[in-house]
């Protein structure tokens, strides 16, 4: 049996269980080895973090005195810890369960002390002297530290709540950002989160969204394509599939299109365009056939938008 196949087969019943994200965690911890702060995880997410302060220069002029919100939490904060230091004022970060705790915030500082030290950080984000200089002080003092306090003190507001209903002030947020959360949403769910981003965005404010539409059993067994997912029908997907991490299979068209349908002003749109090659040398399912092999081939996009 092949590794994505036993993968989906455990998380299948895992999604049925109470605490299904605890138990998954567990799974992928010692089973998979998937949820560890590596070095790769880290500059990956640091590069996200770069990009989205990269679209607020852009549009914004600066993070320094933002209001941001991510959607997709996840285990370690990278993300919102640089916005911190790059200078945000308020750090809205939320997720539909409760995956980060003490010990996984004081992981990440530690990473952020270690690769600081090393002079990668720099690479990616310019972090404010004043900034850098709290996140070594919360660091040191993380023992005597609650979670509370750490994350008050990275102006951090973590919140465990369905994001169409976020506790947030219209017309509030200048800076909406994700990182490899869209594919996990369902398109009727998408498609009411981006209403609600546009509620609490200001008018002035942008959204900056990336989205790895690969096939992620792939990143866990190298013997199947990142196309794989579309070589299923809807029906066979929907028995494949599970609510612990789930993959919509949308192609870039279709994200394209959402924008279109809810007035969202797409400013810029990057696509990482795949493997054409690769894609043809699998039999995908009729549904998908009339998207054109270069636009179904794209594995990646971000996509940034706004009033400008």
């Amino acid at each position: 049996m092949k590794k994505w196949i036993l993968k989906a087969v455990v998380q299948k019943c895992i999604s049925f269980l109470p605490f299904r994200h605890k138990i998954n965690f567990f799974f992928q911890k010692y089973i998979t080895k998937g949820v560890f702060l590596t070095e790769d995880y880290f500059f990956d997410r640091l590069s996200h973090a770069r990009d989205h302060i990269d679209a607020a220069k852009t549009y914004l002029k600066s993070v320094e005195g933002l209001t941001t919100l991510e959607l997709g939490t996840g285990w370690y904060p990278v993300v919102p810890i640089s916005m911190f230091l790059s200078g945000a004022k308020t750090i809205h970060t939320v997720d539909i369960s409760n995956l980060c705790d003490k010990d996984r915030l004081t992981t990440t500082l530690e990473m952020f002390i270690f690769q600081l030290a090393h002079g990668k950080v720099e690479n990616y984000i310019t972090p404010l002297p004043d900034r850098l200089e709290t996140l070594k002080k919360i660091h040191k003092n993380s023992d005597k530290l609650s979670f509370e306090t750490m994350l008050d003190e990275l102006n951090i507001v973590y919140s465990v709540q369905d994001a169409r209903q976020l506790n947030l002030e219209n017309d509030s947020v200048d800076l909406i950002h994700s990182n490899n959360t869209f594919e996990h949403v369902y398109p009727e769910i998408l498609k009411e989160l981006l209403l609600e981003f546009k509620r609490v965005g200001k008018p002035t404010g942008i959204m900056s969204h990336f989205i790895d539409m690969s096939d992620h059993f792939a990143h866990f067994d190298k013997s199947i394509t990142i196309y794989n997912f579309l070589k299923f029908s809807d029906k066979q997907w929907k028995i494949i599939d599970n609510s612990v991490q789930p993959q919509n299979r949308w192609r870039f068209p279709d994200y394209v299109d959402l924008y279109k349908k809810l007035n969202l002003n797409l400013l810029k749109a990057t696509t990482r365009k795949g493997n054409s090659k690769l894609l043809e040398s699998i039999k995908i399912h009729d549904q998908f056939k009339t998207i054109p092999v270069e636009e179904l081939a794209i594995s990646h996009c971000m996509l940034i938008s706004g009033q400008n």
